[in-house]
């Protein structure tokens, strides 16, 4: 058996001491108030989000027939959950929060980490919290303007509002936090049981016309198909979000793969049962055309109640929203931990216990973002970075069994499944290469500006005058919002 001192790295979060805190000398840190209830909704929460809601089209362009659609839908589920799975063994052997960005740290060293870290930072987490922001404006106007796309500067406004608002409760407590999680994960999940009951009565009637020859019309096209299978997994994407706040779950080895498994086994029925529900009454050349495929639905069938739709789609962006920024926050603070961000970032509010500093640095990268017409196409410049960066993370599953063959595992997944998902990550990463060169090779000029940027600002040694520059700044910010560092439990 191999010395045990030689994964103390592994466990360097430990160090942190993330122990519930009663006092003052019990030091200041984050408690782990994440239950298993927390956890399943943090997931699902980000998980489901507006897609499934707006429009399936993404998937349903790309396979042509209702029956490769449906498996395609299917398959992807299967595959994040094996993704998921491979987590579960991830999250429990490295106990630190930040998901790949940990795991890849340990794998691969500081410089692979920080790149993931950088683009996470500077477009991947506040674009899209803009963007799904923009969504929850839109379809709270959405009764006020039933004919007609609503204003863009109402739409922003609104963004804004639903932004600032979450970002002042992630400040205020993580309890309201996971929450306003917990509500707005059972108000998505109840939009879904109605449309899924709804398609129940609807086959039940007899409105299967649509299902009757599911296989027509098929694309023959391996290379098209597997487009659709890209969306599919897009759509599926948040699966790996409570493994960015591991440290703050009770009770992981026990709580993290109930989680998992309880979370994928809810977000792949629900959306398998969705699309059904929807193509009963909802045929596939008006899915390609509807801009909202759930609010078509409820308009043909919920007569004057049709309007609660676009309130749960709103509904659901706002759950999303919080569930990016809830992890984000925790993202950031670990990699300032590390050296590879601001010093501000690693501090916790003395009386709240909140990474607050990390928060409002989230939120305002996300605001900042609400004035750009651009987002849309920075998500799709790096879509192949968060899969290269996944990829990587699983396939550290193989790398530890090789490095760390005698590290404590609670729990240890068949090598079989990160070998599956690492090959599908490849195929993940050459396609948009070969369907989207162009934007491709944007992505990968955006990941290579964090070579300079490490070189800089973590590598090499600042000048004292620099040092002193930030230190003020850093003691400014301490003493504008009562932030410490993270402290030890002391005797």
């Amino acid at each position: 058996m191999a010395d045990k001192a030689m994964y103390s790295p592994v466990k360097a979060a430990n160090a942190a001491n993330v122990a519930p805190i009663s006092g003052s000398s019990e030091g200041i840190s984050l408690k782990p108030k994440i239950t298993l209830l927390n956890g399943i909704t943090v997931i699902v929460g980000s998980i489901i989000g507006s897609g499934i809601f707006v429009s399936p089209k993404g998937v349903l362009q790309y396979t042509g027939s209702v029956g490769l659609f449906l498996l395609v839908w299917l398959l992807c589920g299967v595959y994040s959950a094996i993704g998921a799975y491979c987590y579960c063994e991830l999250g429990l052997m490295i106990q630190r929060s930040g998901a790949d960005y940990a795991y890849i740290f340990e794998a691969f060293g500081p410089l692979i980490a920080f790149l993931r870290l950088w683009i996470e930072c500077i477009i991947v987490r506040p674009c899209t919290q803009a963007i799904v922001a923009m969504t929850f404006g839109i379809y709270i106007l959405k009764p006020f303007y039933p004919d007609c796309p609503p204003p863009d500067s109402s739409v922003r406004l609104l963004a804004a509002v639903c932004i600032l608002v979450l970002v002042f409760i992630n400040c205020v407590s993580v309890k309201w936090a996971t929450r306003v999680q917990d509500v707005f994960t059972f108000a998505k999940c109840t939009a879904l049981i109605i449309i899924i009951v709804t398609g129940i009565v609807q086959l039940c009637k007899g409105h299967y016309e649509n299902l009757q020859q599911p296989f027509a019309n098929t694309e023959t096209n391996v290379a098209t198909a597997a487009l659709g299978f890209y969306s599919g997994l897009f759509a599926y994407q948040g699966w790996n979000y409570l493994n960015f706040v591991i440290e703050e779950f009770k009770e992981p080895e026990r709580n993290l793969p109930k989680a998992i498994a309880i979370s994928m086994t809810i977000s792949v029925i629900m959306y398998v049962l969705t699309n059904i529900a929807f193509l009963t009454t909802v045929s596939p050349a008006e899915i390609l055309a509807s801009p909202a495929v759930a609010v078509l639905f409820a308009e043909r069938l919920y007569g004057p109640m049709a309007w609660l739709m676009p309130v749960f789609v709103a509904m659901s962006t706002f759950g999303t929203v919080n569930g990016i920024l809830f992890t984000s926050a925790r993202l950031f603070y670990v990699g300032a931990r590390e050296g590879h961000m601001p010093e501000i970032l690693t501090m916790i509010q003395v009386k709240l216990l909140t990474p607050m500093p990390a928060v409002l640095f989230m939120g305002t990268l996300s605001l900042l973002y609400l004035g750009s017409s651009q987002i849309y196409a920075l998500i799709n410049y790096v879509s192949f970075v968060c899969w290269l960066a996944i990829g990587m993370a699983v396939f550290s599953v193989i790398w530890f069994r090789w490095k760390w063959p005698d590290a404590p595992r609670p729990i240890k997944v068949h090598i079989i499944w990160p070998i599956i998902y690492t090959l599908g990550s490849i195929f993940l990463v050459v396609l948009p290469c070969i369907s989207a060169p162009k934007d491709t090779g944007i992505g990968a000029a955006i990941l290579l500006t964090g070579f300079p940027v490490y070189y800089l600002f973590v590598w090499l040694d600042k000048p004292a005058k620099i040092n002193r520059m930030l230190d003020s700044f850093t003691l400014a910010m301490q003493k504008l919002m009562i932030v410490v560092p993270e402290t030890k439990k002391t005797d």
